[in-house]
């Protein structure tokens, strides 16, 4: 067996029919509108309405999911829960990073959701444009499952690294790119007004805080989308599941923040979980590349790869809120360290 045997066409194969693709893209595109007219209006999230939309955002996948597994089979079925499990599980980690973006920016309350539906908005449309480059680099390229190890096995090092480290994760808008090469190309004010990210000052158009927490969210995704792609096409090599699994994961972000915002800073040892759950999607990932070469090599079943996160994620919450459980309410909304 060749090493590009199984990149062929029909080892690609999708569910996604071209109708399926347009339904989903519709609805994923009627769903932003939606998030888009809801917070029209800033305003402060209760817990209230933050439950409800984060019931619907899990509700609705695990309803797709159980309509793919019942219209293609069980396999397809597991990899669209694993993959999206993994996904959830990353954003998980994503809004940590943006709750410290909106501290750093000391943005409004009221402002908060609206930033985050631009993040989500941005989040999907750079996870759209990785998926297609992964899908092209898996059908021309003989190494491409072996690149995306590599990719994971080192974020999930850098990630134990930083954890291992014990150092405070912090925000320094100063030094972030994205915000110094704005503050270059026009001026900024120093006061939010509402959502507008320009205003006329002394007859010059400026920026305003928003659209720089909204640029260096969207920077951030960046760096999310390489890591989050090659991850859940470890799992499954459908790019149509691949794009459902990340756009259900993101769309329910902006509701979940609310919900999580006190509890993110307690889950202190989601990094070691990431980390063990990434390097094993890279050794998953290895072993398949390896396996189209060498057909004794073995491969990690995708339903055990599900056990193992479901597993580890359970662990490392249960240990997370142990060790924070004397954390007193008044210091719920310090970040403390992360481990």
């Amino acid at each position: 067996m060749t090493g590009s045997s199984y990149l062929s066409a029909a080892e690609l194969s999708s569910v996604g029919s071209p109708t399926l693709w347009a339904v989903t893209i519709v609805g994923v595109v009627a769903l932003l509108v939606l998030d888009f007219l809801v917070t029209r209006r800033p305003h402060e999230v209760s817990m209230r309405e933050a439950l409800g939309w984060s019931a619907f955002y899990i509700a609705l996948p695990l309803a797709f999911g159980g309509w793919l597994w019942s219209r293609f089979g069980s396999q397809q079925g597991v990899e669209y829960l694993t993959g999206y499990l993994v996904e959830k599980s990353l954003s998980v980690d994503n809004l940590f990073v943006f709750m410290l973006l909106l501290a750093a920016f000391a943005v409004p309350a009221v402002l908060a959701q609206r930033v985050l539906l631009y993040g989500i908005a941005g989040a999907l449309v750079l996870r759209a444009v990785f998926i297609a480059l992964g899908a092209a680099a898996l059908q021309t390229l003989d190494f491409a499952f072996l690149l995306f190890a590599v990719i994971l096995i080192v974020t999930a090092i850098k990630l134990l690294r930083d954890a291992l480290s014990g150092h405070e994760q912090e925000v320094d808008i100063n030094k972030m790119r994205s915000v110094r090469l704005l503050r270059k190309v026009m001026p900024v004010v120093d006061d939010y007004h509402g959502t507008r990210m320009t205003i006329r000052q002394q007859g010059r158009r400026a920026l305003t805080p928003f659209a720089l927490v909204v640029v260096a969210v969207l920077a951030t995704d960046i760096v999310f989308a390489v890591d989050s792609v090659p991850a859940v096409y470890g799992i499954t090599e459908d790019p149509y599941l691949v794009f459902a699994t990340n756009a259900f994961a993101l769309l329910g972000l902006r509701a979940l923040y609310f919900v999580l915002h006190a509890a993110l800073s307690r889950l202190v040892h989601l990094s070691y979980g990431l980390a063990i759950i990434l390097a094993l999607i890279g050794v998953k990932l290895g072993l398949h590349w390896a396996h189209g070469i060498w057909s004794g090599v073995p491969e990690i079943p995708t339903l055990a790869s599900l056990g193992v996160i479901i597993g580890v994620l359970i662990v490392v919450t249960v240990t997370s809120l142990r060790a924070t459980r004397d954390q007193v309410a008044g210091e719920s909304e310090v970040v403390p360290e992360r481990h």
